[in-house]
């Protein structure tokens, strides 16, 4: 009978987590509809105009020769190649740039404004994400770990001044949380908007879309071509990228914990559920050293 209901628990909270997923989907794409498509069709339309003032300008042209120049930058901007400026503009896949872009490999963030496009470059890229992105998810889980215990030193420290151990752990988070807010996504926006001439909410979205390996690509740092950088600018924005990660992995997993703690709060049946599923995996995990 126990175990009827904890199975009906289970399903229970399997369900209500899909719906709240899918109705959580729904809006969004309700919402950016409705703020998005507008401004869509006005900026296609200022196109379409444009490209007939051109034409009406420039009479010997005709709407053919103009498409196949389109289909050019087009081209052209898929393939990496800034269409502004000239053929001075700074290379893609210098070593600051190349590091860079490996980083974006390796994290999955992927701002699809710079690809392979060699079939050598586009196979080793394959190759080369199969091994990295295991490889950054170890080390970023190993992140996480060395700053779990610097966080648990920090509560131990506060013991001494604060001695309600609830009161401890909601300052220590809470300061780690503000200090790394602002190394991770304070700061470097306003050293973004500085260099790149952004306003700081574009730099402020920038960060978040990019630690966020959401990575649409539309603001991307470095890819200026009237801007002059330092040749290291990007390998650091790639380094600042790879700590920031493993700062923002911690949060997500203290806030798991919080969320966690509210669900059996609000289910008791989930915490029975959870102890019978980790007696389960310590069971089936001493079975295999048996057998071993």
């Amino acid at each position: 009978m126990a175990r009827f209901q904890l199975v009906r628990v289970k399903m229970s909270l399997t369900a209500l987590l899909a719906l709240t997923h899918f109705t959580y989907l729904l809006i969004g794409a309700i919402v950016f509809q409705v703020l998005e498509r507008e401004a869509e069709n006005n900026n296609r339309n200022h196109f379409q105009l444009e490209k007939l003032n051109f034409l009406a300008n420039y009479t010997c042209l005709d709407g053919v020769a103009l498409e196949k120049f389109v289909q050019v930058i087009l081209d052209a901007w898929e393939n990496g190649v800034n269409p502004s400026g000239n053929s001075t503009n700074p290379t893609n896949w210098d070593f600051s740039s190349s590091f860079f872009f490996a980083g974006t490999v390796v994290t999955t963030i992927g701002y699809g404004n710079l690809s392979p496009s060699t079939v050598c470059g586009q196979v080793f890229c394959v190759f080369y994400a199969l091994c990295g992105i295991p490889l950054n998810l170890a080390f970023l889980k190993q992140l996480g770990k060395c700053l779990t215990v610097h966080l648990g030193r920090l509560e131990r420290g506060m013991v001494s001044v604060f001695p309600h151990k609830k009161t401890v752990e909601v300052l220590a988070v809470s300061f780690f949380f503000i200090t790394g807010s602002l190394l991770f996504l304070i700061i470097p926006p306003l050293l973004f908007s500085y260099v790149e001439g952004w306003t700081f909410g574009e730099g402020f979205y920038f960060t978040f879309i990019t630690l966020s390996t959401i990575g649409f690509g539309d603001y991307v740092v470095g890819t200026d071509p009237g801007k002059e950088y330092i040749s290291l600018y990007r390998s650091l924005a790639g380094i600042w990228i790879i700590f920031a990660l493993g700062w923002l992995a911690l949060i997500f997993n203290v806030g798991s914990r919080i969320m966690e703690r509210v669900v059996v709060l609000t289910h008791p049946g989930f915490e029975k559920q959870k102890e019978e599923e980790e007696e389960d995996v310590s069971s089936s995990k001493l079975e295999d050293t048996s057998k071993i």
